[in-house]
């Protein structure tokens, strides 16, 4: 078994190592190697793989303004009198070029099962039983009452809900009407049906469903047991709208926030730009309609006690597509906005993006303290267009942190150059990405050990263990990757006098409808699956601790010493010391724990392990999860305490301490 392991991408070429040996580590309560952030462990949001559209954006309707390229994707037409011209899509773009396009339905003695649409979701609509939903239009010019009948579909196309809604006529004004109704039944992918009856005609638009059981209850709000996840892992943080989506395909799909805010329906789609990114993972339905805009965003970030992190378009593409570049003496709409969005998040009310906060429900201010300028751009192009922006930022809002991009690779010629031009800059945060092999973050748990604690501080903003020999997919999250990034995570903790602010990515995955993986949280359209790696990041966000302190062994780091790495921090509020331990040897490691500085009297500390004989072994999507914390009391003796290590094991170690 330990050969397969081995052969399969074992955790180091140490594992083959089986003889016993005993490590003396010795944690030093009297000094410290600096304070932790109250950042440090938080979260990176992008809309891939359905993130926010048939994701945590709560919506069922795919489509619901016939604003996609092909305005009728996700709508099928039926009925027994359905023929040409009974449905027309109509484009008013003089008039609202916002959402120009509506439906036009014409009926002649129509009734239930004459003449109707079916929604089929994102992948199909998740349907609680017993859950009620809220159904929504926008409707005008109906020439005489028109009644719309709703049907939740199960797969099979039986009915398990049932709803109905009169539409009074109207004149050319738009009005919006809703109902709510109540499922009988549970679907994994279920359907609407809508059957359109009267006499005449009426305009169609914005037909919208939603669960009742939204996070908070917000009308038109997010999927509660997504944000649940998120607020579960206490982050510090949360890094939007990503990612990729920042700087578009080229410039005129790059993220522009301004188009995400205010009412929901006059917000703009746009083509999300993972839609056709990978051609293995087509997504041709794959659109931003923003429902999950900024005001959500910081909304969000409120909700779950996490610092808001937007990062803003430089004027530059992505340099992996188009490389389009906005001519410097053009930024001006760029810098502007990131201007703006610092009044909306925390400017008076009587300011002009305050007022629109405060109009969209947010009087006081999001607090927003930290503005990331680019996503993974380089080159000289970058560093110019990066000047410009910090002039006038820092002119205006010195108090505002500036995030910036040492590109997307961890090393090399371009990342040492973006590296030292940024440290002559005297930037705020340095942006480090990596995407790497299990054995790169094992052999890199000391990266930041020599960094300049004066220099600026990093972000490790993006990063996941991608397993080389593992078919994309949920397979990638195993708990090889797991453990090496706990592994690496120790080296982060350790340094968080330098790194102030990390976060996996991406973050959320549907299981049918993904683009990219390994991802920290797979979803399909009822459940939440989260993987090995989030149980690690949620292990080290519940015990941050509020500053380091040295655990060595020989007067040094234990970083990777026969397959061992640790870190230690106390918390000072809690009068707790926290000891996190990685064994990524395929064999039991003892150890003997030293205290020094600390008056503890105590007979049995808690004990939290994380661990699988199987390094490939994962999470599985639709089922419980098999590799998350295990929680335990363990004996302690102040002096000589032994704690043995378990296989392929993450170790959390839980100690009160008197002041």
């Amino acid at each position: 078994m330990l050969l397969k392991k081995i052969i399969t991408g074992g955790l180091l070429a140490c594992a083959i190592v089986t003889t016993a040996q005993e490590h003396n580590l010795v944690v030093d309560g009297s000094r410290t190697n600096g304070a932790v952030q109250p950042t440090m462990w938080g979260i990176f949001f992008e809309d891939i793989n359905l993130g926010a559209d048939g994701g945590i954006y709560a919506e069922l309707v795919k489509n619901r303004s016939f604003e996609f390229i092909k305005p009728l994707m996700g709508w099928d037409l039926n009925g027994k009198k359905l023929k040409e011209g009974s449905f027309l899509v109509v484009n008013e773009a003089a008039v609202r070029p916002n959402n120009p396009r509506f439906l036009q339905v014409t009926m002649n003695d129509c009734d239930t099962g004459d003449l109707g649409l079916v929604n089929e979701g994102f992948r199909g609509m998740g349907i609680r039983k017993d859950l009620n939903f809220d159904f929504s239009v926008q409707y005008r010019r109906a020439t005489a009452p028109v009644t719309l009948s709703l049907e939740l579909l199960n797969s099979q196309d039986k009915p398990i809900g049932h709803g109905s809604l009169v539409l009074p006529a109207t004149g050319d004004a738009w009005q919006k009407a809703t109902v709510q109704f109540r499922s009988t039944d549970t679907a994994q992918r279920g359907r609407l049906q809508i059957w359109v009856s009267g006499n005449g005609r009426v305009d169609l638009d914005q037909l919208s469903l939603f669960p009742g059981d939204t996070w908070k209850g917000r009308q038109g709000g997010l999927r509660a047991d997504m944000v649940q996840a998120l607020a579960d892992l206490k982050p510090g943080f949360i890094r939007f709208p990503g990612g990729c989506i920042v700087e578009g395909h080229e410039l005129s799909t790059r993220y522009q926030w301004k188009k995400t805010v205010g009412p929901v329906e006059d917000r703009p789609l746009s083509i999300n730009r993972w839609n056709n990114e990978f051609a293995h993972r087509a997504a041709p339905d794959y659109f931003q309609t923003f429902g999950l805009g900024f005001f959500e965003y910081f909304q969000l970030a409120e909700d779950i006690g996490a610092a808001p992190l937007p990062i803003l378009s430089c004027g530059m593409a992505c340099q992996f597509n188009s490389a389009e570049l906005a001519p410097l003496d053009e930024l001006e709409p760029y810098i502007q906005d990131a201007l703006d969005l610092v009044e909306f998040a925390n400017g008076d009310v009587q300011t002009k993006w305050g007022a629109l906060r405060a109009s969209m429900g947010h009087p006081t201010p999001f607090h927003l303290k930290m503005i990331g300028v680019g996503n993974e751009n380089w080159g000289p192009q970058y560093l110019e267009r990066l000047a410009v922006f910090t002039a006038r930022l820092k002119a205006r809002h010195p108090e505002v942190k500036l995030v910036t991009s040492a590109g997307p690779f961890s090393s090399g010629e371009m990342f040492e150059t973006l590296d030292k031009a940024l440290r002559a800059q005297k930037a705020d945060i340095i942006d480090e990405h990596y995407y790497m092999p299990p054995n790169w973050f094992l052999r890199n748990a000391a990266r930041y050990d020599r960094y300049d604690r004066q220099g600026p501080k990093i972000f490790a903003g993006e990063y996941a263990a991608h397993p080389p020999t593992v078919p994309q997919g949920p397979l990638r999250n195993n708990w090889q990757a797991a453990l090496a990034e706990a592994a690496f995570m120790t080296g982060l903790e350790r340094n968080a006098a330098v790194v102030e602010m990390c976060s996996y990515a991406p973050l959320f995955a549907h299981a049918d409808g993904w683009q990219w993986s390994p991802d920290l949280i797979w979803v399909d359209n009822l459940h939440v699956y989260p993987t090995p790696n989030y149980y690690v990041q949620q292990l080290y966000s519940l015990n941050k601790g509020t500053k380091t302190i040295p655990l060595e062994e020989n007067r040094a780091p234990l970083s990777g010493q026969d397959s061992l790495y640790a870190s230690a921090v106390v918390d000072e509020k809690e009068s707790l010391l926290i000891i996190k331990l990685v064994n990524a040897d395929a064999v039991e490691k003892k150890t003997t724990l030293q205290l020094k500085g600390f008056h503890i009297k105590v007979r049995e500390v808690e004990r939290i392990d994380m661990k699988s004989d199987d390094a490939l072994a994962v999470n599985p999507v639709g089922a419980p999860a098999l590799i998350k914390p295990q929680q335990r009391r363990e004996p302690f003796r102040s002096a000589n305490w032994q704690v043995a290590l378990p296989p392929h094991s993450f170790t959390v170690l839980r100690i009160p301490y008197r002041k």
